[in-house]
């Protein structure tokens, strides 16, 4: 039997290599990539790559599709429509309207920490005939009064919720290979979700791996992102996701997005049941993540206006303009649609070696953002990351702040670390959280980027170096 599989994802590989040796969709594409077919959304497609202007700077953002200039908060609502369906074609995919049926159910109460923080496991229904769901831990100090501003955090399964099967990972998947060049194996039935591991235990490991944030007067709401969409590689025979078979998007047949547009359409869901939540404050939502997480909540905090975005450690397809990517190895355009296209719109591979020509930049994220409160938390030593780039993305972004009188909202900070979430980080987004949502005297900036020559010494300290 197992040899038979083999033999179909021979064929299938050998057919898709003879469609792949017909000119490449665009220039730096692999003619041997076997092509995934597309999904009909309905929507009227947007100018192809060859269709659009070569642009070495930036594209603005307070210049409207028929080049007019932006000059007020309400040609700045008109905007942001343009720039989100321009970022939903090509860079996220088409991403689904909120289901408006989001309902909690409490499924587990524990009083971790010796009292001092409560938790709660509750459990979403949403979408389409409710049949869409996902667990998800409130945490909120017990020793003063609420409601809460919260930071919701990618982090993980819950306590006590359970464990969802797993698809397997793609098979080149995390080794910096084309993912588009193989399909296989064949996902097989999904098992049974099973119990997590002890509740109570894995809620006191979580209450004092993030005292801090309690003792400071915060709530934070855990989530696991694969329960949403499942990140792997893994194709089917005839090309697909496997990612599509599963979770959230089953519900959505006619939607192109990739997986971290679910997992931000998920923090939006997140913030629909939190809106009826006493012990939550849900005027000042924070979502935050480290690395792919990170890129999450970027999205989520463009598309969605109750989220202050606090991503951590992006590296490429996060705040980084793609422009200016490459340097210092940091991740480019092309190295993540090679290693991670289903992460992204099925259009942003066509931009493999022409990335002058897209119409937007990672800048869009953060303007998109305005005039809500942002913070770029990044590692003086994440080579993944290039400080310049992030650096453009800022400037970029700060026309549409500063048409909001909001300058001050667009924040950075540099930590001394690599690719990695940190006590350091954890401090300077709570603390950029008191200033711009508490209205706190804070006595620092987040303004601050790193020298060449910071950048240097603190590589040369890094461990290994």
């Amino acid at each position: 039997m197992k040899a038979y599989f083999f033999l179909l994802v021979l064929i299938f590989a050998l057919r898709a290599g003879a469609i792949g040796a017909q000119p490449a969709v665009a220039s730096g594409s692999d003619p041997r990539e076997i092509p995934v077919p597309p999904i009909r959304t309905g929507l009227a497609p947007l100018p192809g790559v060859y269709e659009l202007p070569v642009r070495a700077g930036l594209p603005e953002v307070l210049t409207m599709n028929d080049g007019s200039h932006v000059t007020s908060t309400g040609q700045w609502l008109r905007r942001r429509e343009e720039m989100k369906r321009i970022l939903e074609y090509y860079a996220v995919g088409r991403i689904p309207p909120p289901p408006g049926n989001v309902r909690g159910a409490e499924r587990l109460s524990l009083a971790p920490a010796g009292g001092k923080v409560k938790y709660r496991l509750v459990n979403l229904t949403f979408g389409p005939e409710r049949k869409l769901n996902l667990h998800i831990g409130i945490f909120t100090p017990a020793d003063r009064p609420g409601p809460f501003p919260a930071i919701i955090f990618h982090g993980g399964t819950p306590p006590g919720a359970p464990l969802l099967p797993r698809l397997p990972q793609g098979p080149n998947q995390g080794k910096g290979q084309d993912v588009l060049l193989l399909v296989g194996p064949v996902p097989t039935a999904a098992a049974p979700a099973v119990p997590g591991p002890d509740a109570a235990s894995e809620a006191e490991k979580t209450a004092a791996r993030h005292a801090g944030v309690f003792r400071r007067g915060y709530a934070l709401v855990v989530f696991q992102p694969n329960d949403c969409a499942e990140d792997t590689t893994l194709r089917n025979l005839d090309g697909s996701w496997a990612f599509r078979n599963t979770r959230f998007l089953p519900a959505y047949p006619n939607y192109d997005w990739g997986i971290l547009a679910v997992w931000a359409w998920g923090v939006s869901r997140i913030a629909d049941y939190l809106e009826t939540d006493a012990a939550i404050d849900a005027a000042r939502l924070v979502v935050t993540g480290a690395s792919r997480n990170g890129k999450s909540s970027m999205i989520a905090a463009a598309f969605d206006e109750r989220l202050t975005g606090a991503p951590v450690v992006t590296g490429g397809g996060g705040l980084g303009a793609y422009r200016f990517c490459g340097p210092r190895k940091s991740e480019t355009l092309d190295i993540m649609v090679r290693k991670y296209p289903n992460w992204f719109s099925p259009q942003l591979r066509r931009f493999s070696g022409q990335r002058d020509r897209l119409p937007f930049d990672q800048h869009w994220f953060l303007a998109l953002c305005a005039p809500r409160p942002f913070l770029a938390l990044e590692g003086m030593t994440d080579v993944i990351s290039l400080p310049d780039a992030v650096r453009q993305s800022v400037a970029g972004a700060k026309p549409a702040y500063a048409l909001c009188g909001a300058e001050e909202r667009l924040g950075v900070n540099f930590a001394a670390h690599g690719h990695a979430f940190t006590e350091e980080d954890w401090t300077a987004l709570l603390d950029f959280a008191d200033k711009h949502l508490r209205g706190l005297a804070v006595p620092r900036t987040f303004d601050r980027f790193p020298t060449e020559a910071e950048l240097d010494e603190a590589l040369a300290r890094s461990p290994g170096k």
